[in-house]
């Protein structure tokens, strides 16, 4: 039985020379010009999430040259992240109000001179700021860099097909950065991480005038106002309720430390979303997210980014705390479950266009089940060959799925004037996926007293998860109406 009518947008495969990956309409090859642009948006957003796990494997470094405490460890990891997730939605708004590229390269200089600060950063409290500074450049230029791509591709055919292989991007900057911190923190220094962004957005700026076409809306009525109240309850609420999220993975969760930031992120989101029945222009419209093949897609990008962040955090320390594993060696480790990323990302694209974005979801999410219940049977003398590689090929592969199809599904019939938001959204998603599945997941690990068998039962639970999310997937993609 399909999961959904073979007439509706998430399901109709591809099958004839014009047909698209979401509705089943295909268009020929992008012009050169098109196909340039989109690498330049692709390796932009890769960047983006690349920044976020670049300091992951150095941290122990970081932490000896500065003289700094896990605590400040922390405020270091937090200060790009928190930003970044925060103010995503308010970011959408801005794209869609005054255009992709304009904000694009706004975002992108701030993102780009706070990278290269970051290199010659003196002090904590320095390199905290720029790191904070990063995380406000990203969160401006990830939705204009989607709202810049719905304007390379007008025509929602070639956006769809663009849009399943976006997917895979995020996830693959996020597993470059580990595996070339490794390598760069043992042979030169931390601090030449931070050349990957700054040499990104330098190079992106100096295209992009040439490469992207302009794309605010050109209705007055179609510009969305600014609602800076729902901004700053959106901004605060989120970055506190992460935050709490964040420090629970060292502090009890019943300490002021985690309750206090979490509770009064509850309360300022539920006012945002109180609010935003009632403005004209609400940030975040109530109904955007209440379709079901949104949901789903919405829900896919958080569980692949949760799994994803998961396993590079939980492995990264079990190599390196548990089996006294080099940086490069753990870095290393790595790079069999990149080249699964990369592999998959590259068929992405005709799978969702053959089986529908909903399927290939729906399989994605079973796919990485399998891939967690494998690393669930982790032990102290687990073989690499026999015991993680299975895992840390089946998991990408699947997240790889999900990122793909999920993208088509959260991004599927949005307007060109809410790109901004849809790319705001996904992010925020994206975002908010490792901090929420961590701090869940290493409640489940602390209910173990031995640290090795924690992270099993971490993997185990995020499998069940990953199965749940699927059945879940089935029932509401059924209910699908047809386009």
């Amino acid at each position: 039985m399909p999961i959904a009518p073979q007439d509706s947008i998430t399901e109709q495969p591809l099958s004839t020379s014009n047909q698209n990956v979401a509705t089943g309409v295909r268009t020929g090859r992008p012009r050169p010009a098109t196909g340039l642009a989109f690498a330049v948006l692709a390796i932009v957003q890769a960047t983006l999430i690349f920044t976020i796990t670049l300091i992951s494997i150095p941290l122990p470094d970081i932490a000896r040259e500065l003289d700094l405490s896990s605590a400040d460890l922390v405020l270091i990891q937090t200060a790009y992240g928190l930003p970044y997730s925060g103010l995503l939605l308010f970011g959408g708004r801005l794209a869609d109000r005054y255009g992709g590229r304009r904000l694009f390269m706004v975002g992108l200089s701030l993102f780009g001179l706070a990278s290269a600060t970051a290199a010659f950063a003196p002090t904590f409290e320095a390199l905290v700021a720029v790191r904070f500074g990063q995380g406000v450049g990203a969160a401006l230029t990830a939705p204009a860099a989607l709202a810049a791509l719905r304007a390379v591709f007008p025509e929602p055919a070639r956006f769809s097909r663009a849009m399943a292989t976006w997917g895979g991007v995020s996830v693959l900057g996020a597993a470059v950065g580990t595996l070339t911190s490794g390598a760069v923190t043992t042979w030169i220094s931390w601090r030449w991480m931070f050349a990957v962004p700054v040499l990104v957005a330098a190079l992106a700026l100096a295209v992009t005038r040439h490469l992207l076409p302009d794309g605010p809306a050109t209705e007055s009525q179609a510009r969305p106002g600014l609602d800076p109240a729902g901004a700053v309850l959106a901004t605060l609420g989120i970055s506190l309720a992460s935050y709490g999220l964040i420090v629970s993975e060292d502090r009890p969760w019943g300490s002021a430390t985690v309750l206090v930031p979490l509770a009064i992120g509850a309360v300022l989101l539920g006012a945002f979303l109180a609010l935003e029945r009632r403005v004209r222009h609400p940030l975040l419209p109530p109904g955007f997210i209440r379709t079901p093949h949104r949901i789903v897609g919405l829900a896919g990008v958080m569980l692949a980014a949760a799994g994803i962040g998961l396993v590079t955090v939980l492995l990264a320390l079990y190599l390196q705390q548990i089996r006294s594993w080099s940086p490069l060696a753990t870095a290393g480790a790595f790079l069999p479950f990149t080249v699964a990323l990369i592999a998959t990302n590259r068929a992405a694209a005709a799978l969702v266009g053959r089986f529908g974005a909903g399927r290939v979801t729906v399989a994605g999410l079973v796919i990485g089940a399998v891939g967690l219940a494998l690393l669930a049977g982790l032990d102290h003398d687990t073989s690499f060959a026999l015991g993680l590689l299975p895992g840390l090929i089946l998991l990408p592969a699947g997240t790889s799925l999900v990122f793909s199809g999920s993208a088509v599904l959260t991004t599927a019939d949005v307007p060109g004037h809410q790109a901004g938001l849809a790319g705001g959204v996904m992010n925020t998603a994206m975002e908010l996926g490792p901090t929420v599945g961590l701090a869940a997941l290493m409640a489940v690990a602390a209910t173990q007293t031995d640290v090795v068998a924690g992270y099993a039962w971490a993997f185990g639970a995020g499998g069940a998860v990953y199965l749940a999310a699927a059945l879940v997937a089935v029932a509401l993609l059924r209910r699908t109406p047809s386009s």
